[in-house]
């Protein structure tokens, strides 16, 4: 495992970051809270899991106020590892009723992942969705105030566009404040056609983003990249040669935001590499996104099994060239 160094964070982070939106989670969560008749069953499953990534040199665990916080913060207890992990935890997510980009809620949600998480510092606190009608002054000043207290470290936020984080660091700027310095918005080799979940989701793939790419690599600002598989699309259950696949492995939101006929190009040339070199799919595909060498990235990963994560961890020493790097992304017809 590669480990990077990022600014307010005191503890090397795993290149690979364990993303918690995944069933095993999602069901412990619900464990918890005394909705599951298994409930032991159900949160055992989510410690293996936990012990299992851990164990292939994963210490950044990635949740949100509402998924993965909950099992998250049990585990740590209990195996007294919160000293070796680094959390990666956001808020002011929209609900159904209202958009929550307010420094209320992001004093509220602050407080309960602290809470949730059975700790008194969250090393990475990211801002999850943004809602461009609010001045950013507010929201950087109860950041900041958690930051003053010591609940937390670096800041950041997760879809938001470059013009609203530079708009918030110039505000921080000029009032002595810390800035963001985390952005975590979609990032692989497949290119997010459509908005997987219908509004807010924003991604660095792709030739339309090309210039967002060169601002994130200027700035030196890392990177957690969501749905770097795109959600299964390069699993290697979904084929090339069989587009209705995409259907039977991925869900709904995967297949709205990734299977496209370019996503198809650029998985045939996945599976061809793959077979030159003796890998599999997902290595290619996860060994692309390791050699965006101009950017500082860090992946995020919801693998089921141990093997899987074993196999991400591997796919990050895996060398392309910039010509194959190019050709999988149908840059050019040539490697």
């Amino acid at each position: 495992m590669e480990y990077g160094h990022i600014a307010h964070v005191d503890k090397p982070i795993s290149r690979m970051v364990f993303g918690t939106a995944m069933p095993t989670m999602f069901a412990a969560f619900r464990s918890v809270y005394g909705e599951s008749p298994d409930f032991d069953a159900r949160l055992d499953a989510a410690f293996r899991l936990l012990d299992d990534m851990y164990a292939e040199g994963v210490n950044c665990f990635d949740c949100a106020d509402h998924y993965g916080e909950e099992p998250l913060g049990e585990w740590l207890q209990a195996r007294g590892l919160r000293d070796q992990v680094v959390i990666l935890t956001k808020g002011a997510h929209h609900n159904r009723w209202r958009r929550r980009v307010t420094d209320f809620d992001i004093l509220h949600d602050v407080h309960n992942s602290l809470a949730k998480l059975r700790t008194n510092h969250l090393e990475i606190y990211l801002l999850h969705r943004d809602d461009p009608a609010v001045p950013v002054g507010p929201l950087m000043d109860a950041l900041n105030r958690c930051v003053d207290e010591g609940k937390l470290g670096a800041i950041g936020v997760s879809n938001w566009t470059i013009p609203r984080i530079e708009a918030a660091n110039d505000y921080a700027l000029k009032h002595g404040l810390r800035p963001f310095t985390v952005s975590s918005p979609n990032y692989g080799l497949a290119e997010q056609v459509e908005d997987p979940w219908g509004g807010g989701c924003l991604s660095l793939s792709g030739p339309a983003n090309r210039e967002d790419r060169a601002w994130y690599a200027k700035n030196r600002m890392p990177v957690f990249a969501y749905s770097t598989l795109a959600r299964g699309f390069f699993s290697g259950r979904v084929r090339s040669d069989d587009p209705a696949s995409a259907r039977r492995f991925m869900d709904e939101a995967g297949v709205k935001g990734y299977a496209h006929p370019d996503n198809f190009k650029r998985l045939r040339r996945c599976e061809l590499l793959a077979a030159e070199k003796g890998l599999t799919v997902p290595e290619i595909a996860m060994a692309w996104l390791f050699n965006q060498r101009a950017l500082d990235v860090y992946a995020l990963s919801s693998p089921s099994k141990r093997e899987r994560m074993r196999s991400n961890v591997a796919a990050g020493g895996i060398h392309l060239t910039d010509a194959e790097c190019r050709w999988l992304d149908l840059e050019t017809d040539h490697r």
